[in-house]
């Protein structure tokens, strides 16, 4: 099955407004900017992000957030994003903060077919016991909390039940894809896209290689095609641009 699109355009043509989306990357690295500039372009809005962090460097979902399009973030880092701490301490932002590990978990085993898992990460704190704001009434008070999560012992040891995540969509960016889907990663971009495009229910790909369908070893595959509806091929120009955070050099 030939899975490539001809624009980025025509690939999130079917995302509404309120879907939720898992997107990939992890900073700057591996974010799948293309397909959401398309995204912006579209217009969808009220829209439910799971990923690591929100964009930096106005690019990524920072593109999205300061259009006012994001509704709710899932996600384990703000970082050095102004716009996204504005927003969510002023009440216009709900914002669920977890454990990085924890995130990533959560979007391997929506993937999986996982419905929850238990994870000491998180004992004994607000993750566990409730309290966590998630949204701010714009006035410093909390006005919506996260809630208590069951708690377990297992061989002495407290563990907490965590749920898995399935969104509606998934963005994921690729070093190189096949028409068929299938999926490689290069270095740091492997954090969370694979994951990311396991959690999606329509998964869409852009790909900095597009290669026929047996060019990829099969042992070299990170995400197999099953787990990809749609696959678009960047150009040179696209697959080029990679932008550095935090450029530092010696002397």
């Amino acid at each position: 099955m030939d899975k490539v699109v001809a624009t980025a355009v025509d690939a999130v043509a079917d995302v509404p407004d309120g879907a939720s989306l898992a997107v990939g990357g992890f900073g700057l690295s591996g974010v799948p900017n293309v397909l959401i500039q398309a995204l912006y372009e579209r217009g969808a809005g009220g829209l439910s992000v799971v990923s690591n962090n929100c964009g930096a460097m106005e690019s990524g979902l920072a593109v999205l957030l300061a259009a006012g399009r994001i509704a709710r973030v899932t996600g384990s880092y703000i970082g050095a994003n102004k716009e996204f701490a504005r927003q969510y301490l002023a009440g216009e932002l709900e914002v669920e903060l977890i454990p990085q590990g924890t995130l990533a978990e959560r979007l391997r085993a929506g993937g999986a077919g996982i419905p929850a898992f238990y994870t000491p990460a998180g004992v004994g704190t607000q993750v566990a016991e409730g309290g966590l704001p998630w949204r701010y009434d714009g006035s410093g008070g909390v006005a919506l909390a996260s809630p208590p999560k069951e708690v377990r012992e297992f061989d002495g040891v407290e563990y907490v039940l965590e749920r898995g995540i399935r969104t509606d969509f998934a963005l994921v960016r690729a070093a190189k894809g096949d028409r068929h889907g299938n999926l490689v990663f290069h270095r740091s971009t492997r954090n969370f896209n694979p994951l990311a495009a396991m959690a999606g229910r329509i998964t869409i790909a852009e790909v900095e290689e597009l290669v026929e369908p047996g060019e990829i070893d099969p042992d070299a595959v990170h995400v197999p095609g099953i787990f990809v509806r749609r696959v678009v091929a960047l150009t040179p120009e696209q697959a080029a641009d990679k932008r550095i955070e935090r450029r530092t050099v010696s002397g």
